[in-house]
């Protein structure tokens, strides 16, 4: 979907606050509300807007640690990979799951209470799995800047016919 100018203003708006009144949000980007609704619309319906959700302080809810696990399978078969998949999708306390290159085939955050429970849940969970070689975990000490809205920049913008 070709975003164009006002396109990219709403997406700015809408990540900062996804509780924008439409008549402020139509103010913020130049436009009558009803046209700026209309956009929004085919925005969500297009796929560029997933979504909408409130961001959680995650030690206020109690999940005061945070983890970031590098995952080796083995043999890089598709089935070890599918395997891993379905496991971490399962899971809740996985906020995120990347496939990357590198040293390690996946890149996991895991958000939990503490210490403990990321060994009991999380860790024993995975390394039942046989597609599992390795696993190595990094702790967040402190979080300057987390689910940090995507940087939209002019260059991703195409011109659209309204």
């Amino acid at each position: 979907m070709p975003l164009d100018p006002i396109d990219i203003t709403i997406l700015r708006e809408v990540q900062n606050d996804a509780r924008i009144a439409n008549i402020t949000l139509a103010d913020r980007v130049g436009l009558s509300p009803s046209p700026c609704s209309r956009r929004v619309k085919l925005l969500e319906e297009g796929g560029v807007i997933e979504g909408y959700r409130a961001i959680l302080n995650r030690p206020a809810v109690g999940l005061g640690l945070t983890v970031f696990a590098g995952v080796r399978v083995e043999r890089h078969a598709q089935d070890h990979a599918d395997a891993f998949v379905e496991a971490v999708l399962s899971m809740p306390e996985v906020v995120a799951c990347h496939l990357i290159s590198g040293d390690v085939d996946f890149l996991i955050e895991v958000v939990v209470p503490d210490m403990a429970t990321y060994e009991s849940t999380i860790l024993r969970q995975l390394l039942a799995l046989k597609a599992i070689r390795d696993i190595r975990s990094s702790f967040a000490m402190r979080s300057y800047k987390a689910d940090g809205a995507l940087p939209l920049s002019p260059i991703r913008v195409a011109t659209r016919t309204p």
